[in-house]
C-alpha cells in the first residue's frame, strides 16, 4: 500500500461512517444542486478525520504526496472529501512551495464554485506569503493568475492576499480591482469588494479613497462590500 493510500484508506471510511444522508438533501440544494454530500458539516468532518487518523502516524509526507493525496481526495464524488484535502493543505502549507502553485490551480478549475475555490484561494495565499522573505517578486505567478482565462483562477488573484493586514501590497491589491471591475460577473466583483474590505481593517483611509476616486469604474456591489465596515 503506497502513502497516500494509508493516509486516503482511513480518511474516506471515517467520512463514510459519518454520512447522513437527511442532512445531505439541504447541503445539495444550498450549492444549487451541483455537487454531491455526504451530509457532515465541518465541525464533526474535521472530527471524524482526525479520530479516523489517531492510529496512524503524524503525516511526515512530501510536498509531492501531500498534493497527491489531496487530488486524490479530489477524486472522491462528494464535496466533504475536498473539503478534508483543503484542511490538509492548509495544515500543512509550511510543507509547500510555489512549485505547488500549478497543481493546486488544477484543483482550483476542477468543478469549481465559491466553497472550494476560496478555501484554496487561501492555501495559495498562506504559500505565497511564505515564499516573499526570500522571493520579493513571487506575487508575479498570482500576475498571471489575474489575466488567466478561467474566471475561478482570476478570483484566487484577487484574494490571495486575504488576511495579510499590514503585509498587503497595496499597489498591487487596487491594480488588480482595477483590472477585473469592467468584469460583470458577480463572483468576481464580490471579490474584489471583499479583498478591499479586508484591506480596509489596517488601512481604511486608502480604501475609501479607492473607492471615492473609482466610484464610476466600480460595481455596486463592490462598493458595497468594500464599504460594509467604513462608515
Amino acid at each position: 500500500m503506497s502513502n497516500i493510500e494509508i493516509w486516503l484508506t482511513p480518511i474516506e471510511a471515517g467520512l463514510r461512517a459519518h454520512a447522513d444522508a437527511q442532512q445531505a438533501v439541504p447541503m445539495k440544494a444550498y450549492m444549487l444542486g451541483q455537487f454531491e454530500f455526504l451530509g457532515i458539516r465541518a465541525g464533526p468532518r474535521r472530527a471524524a478525520v482526525k479520530h479516523a487518523l489517531q492510529s496512524l502516524p503524524k503525516f511526515a509526507g512530501t510536498a509531492d504526496e501531500l498534493l497527491a493525496l489531496a487530488h486524490a481526495l479530489w477524486q472522491l464524488p462528494e464535496r466533504e472529501f475536498r473539503y478534508t484535502a483543503i484542511d490538509l493543505l492548509a495544515k500543512h502549507h509550511k510543507r509547500l512551495d510555489v512549485k505547488a502553485l500549478p497543481r493546486i490551480l488544477q484543483l482550483v478549475q476542477t468543478d469549481p464554485w465559491w466553497d472550494t475555490v476560496d478555501g484554496l484561494a487561501g492555501v495559495v495565499g498562506d504559500i505565497v506569503l511564505q515564499a516573499k522573505s526570500s522571493q520579493p517578486d513571487v506575487q508575479h505567478h498570482m500576475d498571471a493568475c489575474l489575466i488567466h482565462p478561467h474566471l475561478w483562477v482570476r478570483r484566487v488573484a484577487m484574494l490571495h492576499q486575504l488576511g495579510w493586514r499590514e503585509q498587503t501590497d497595496q499597489v498591487r491589491l487596487f491594480r488588480y480591482a482595477l483590472t477585473l471591475a469592467p468584469e460583470t460577473d458577480f463572483f468576481i466583483r464580490k471579490a474584489i469588494g471583499w479583498a478591499l474590505r479586508d484591506h480596509a481593517r489596517t488601512q481604511p483611509d486608502a480604501v475609501r479613497a479607492f473607492l471615492a476616486r473609482h466610484a464610476e469604474q466600480l460595481s455596486g456591489l463592490t462598493r458595497r462590500e468594500a464599504g460594509k465596515h467604513l462608515g
